[in-house]
C-alpha cells in the first residue's frame, strides 16, 4: 500500500509535511479512506521543530498555557511548541514560569489518567491539547474528560491534522484538515461503504501507526 503514498506539503513551511495514503483503514472508532503518517512528522527534529512554530502562531500572546498534554506520542512536537510559545511571551502561572508537557496514561477501560506525580501537571492549569490526527474526535473527548476531571481549564486545542474544527465549545487549530485529502472520509464500521463494497482492509490504523491486514 505505501506505493499508493502522496504527501501534502504545508503552505507555511515546506518542512511540514503528512505523508497520505489512500485506501481501507480502521481505527479504533471507525473506518477511513485515508491514512496519514505523522512518524518523521513527530519524530524527527526539524519537521517536529517546524510543525511546532506554525501551531504557536494560533496562540502566541492571546491563550494562557500552563500545560501541553500530548497524544498520540507528539511530545517531541509537544516540547518545541512549548519552546516557541515561551519565546513569544506566553502567559504561563507556573511557578518556575516555564510550560509543562506530559501525556496521559490510558487505563484498562481505555480512560485517561494521571499519576499522582503527574497530575500537579493539570490541576488547577490552563491546558493545551496536543495531537497528531483527532478523526472522530472520541479519544479528544476522553482527553477533555480527563483534563476535567483532574481540575484543569482546557484553553485550546491543537493538531498537526483534524477531521473536525471543533470539540465543546473549543476551536481546533490544525496544520491540514480534510480539505487537504480528495475524498478523505470517516464512516461508522455498521455502514461502512467500503465493507459494503467489499473492498479488503490494507491496515488497523491508530496514532501511532499501522499494522496490516
Amino acid at each position: 500500500m505505501e506505493d499508493r503514498m502522496y504527501k501534502v506539503f504545508s503552505p507555511n513551511d515546506s518542512k511540514v509535511a503528512m505523508k497520505v495514503i489512500p485506501g481501507h483503514f480502521v481505527t479504533t472508532h471507525s473506518h477511513i479512506t485515508h491514512y496519514v503518517d505523522m512518524t518523521t512528522l513527530r519524530a524527527r527534529q526539524n519537521e517536529a521543530e517546524a510543525a511546532a512554530r506554525i501551531l504557536a502562531s494560533k496562540y502566541a500572546n492571546n491563550t494562557p498555557v500552563d500545560s501541553i498534554i500530548c497524544l498520540n506520542g507528539c511530545e517531541v512536537i509537544g516540547a518545541y511548541l512549548a519552546q516557541e510559545l515561551s519565546r513569544s511571551g506566553i502567559r504561563c502561572m507556573n511557578a518556575h514560569e516555564t510550560i509543562y508537557v506530559t501525556a496521559p496514561e490510558q487505563d484498562i477501560n481505555g480512560q485517561m489518567i494521571f499519576r499522582d506525580n503527574t497530575k500537579l501537571m493539570v490541576q488547577g492549569k490552563n491546558v493545551l491539547i496536543l495531537s497528531t490526527s483527532i478523526t472522530t474526535g472520541v479519544t479528544l473527548d476522553k482527553a477533555i474528560d480527563s483534563v476535567e476531571y483532574y481540575g484543569g481549564r482546557v484553553q485550546g486545542i491543537a493538531s498537526v491534522f483534524s477531521f473536525i474544527s471543533k470539540a465543546r465549545g473549543v476551536e481546533v487549530n490544525s496544520i491540514f484538515g480534510a480539505k487537504d485529502m480528495k475524498g478523505y472520509a470517516s464512516y461508522d464500521a455498521r455502514v461502512c461503504p467500503m465493507c459494503k463494497a467489499k473492498q479488503k482492509i490494507d491496515a488497523i490504523v491508530n496514532g501511532f501507526g499501522y499494522s496490516k491486514m
